[in-house]
C-alpha cells in the first residue's frame, strides 16, 4: 500500500452487518467497522477489554443503551464508550436501516502533530477555519 486507500461501505459489503474498514483499507493504527442493521434490529449487549469505541451515526437512528440510560442519537450523532462500560446499539427505526461507523482503539491521545504542507499558502486559511 502507498500510504493511503478509498474505500466506500457499499463496496464492502450488501444489506445488514459488519464492514470490515480497517482490512480493506489497510488501517493499522485503530479498528474501524461500517455497521449495517436493518430496520427494528436489536442489538447485542457487549463490552471489550481493551479496546474504548467512538460511535458515529452515519444514516438513519440509533437506540443506546447503557444501564439505566436508554438515548437516541440521530445522523451525525457521536458516542463514546470506554473499553469495560456495557453497551447495546440497536436501530431505533422500524422503517430505516441504522448505518454506524465505529473506530476502536487504546493506548491513549497523540498530541496534536499535524504540519502543512505548505505553510505559506494554507497557514492563514487554516487558521479562519477554526479548531
Amino acid at each position: 500500500m502507498s500510504g493511503y486507500a478509498f474505500g466506500s461501505l457499499d463496496e464492502l459489503g450488501d444489506g445488514p452487518g459488519f464492514r470490515k474498514v480497517r482490512r480493506a483499507l489497510g488501517v493499522k493504527a485503530f479498528g474501524v467497522n461500517g455497521v449495517v442493521m436493518p430496520p427494528g434490529m436489536d442489538g447485542f449487549a457487549h463490552f471489550h477489554y481493551e479496546q474504548d469505541e467512538l460511535y458515529f451515526v452515519h444514516r438513519g437512528r440509533a437506540r443506546v443503551e447503557i444501564g439505566d440510560e436508554v438515548r437516541e442519537l440521530g445522523e451525525g450523532g457521536l458516542l463514546h464508550v470506554e473499553s469495560t462500560t456495557p453497551r447495546k446499539v440497536s436501530n431505533a427505526s422500524e422503517t430505516d436501516d441504522l448505518v454506524l461507523l465505529v473506530v476502536g482503539g487504546r493506548g491513549g491521545y497523540v498530541e496534536r502533530d499535524g504540519m502543512l504542507v505548505d505553510p505559506e499558502r494554507d497557514l492563514a486559511r487554516r487558521q479562519a477555519f477554526g479548531s
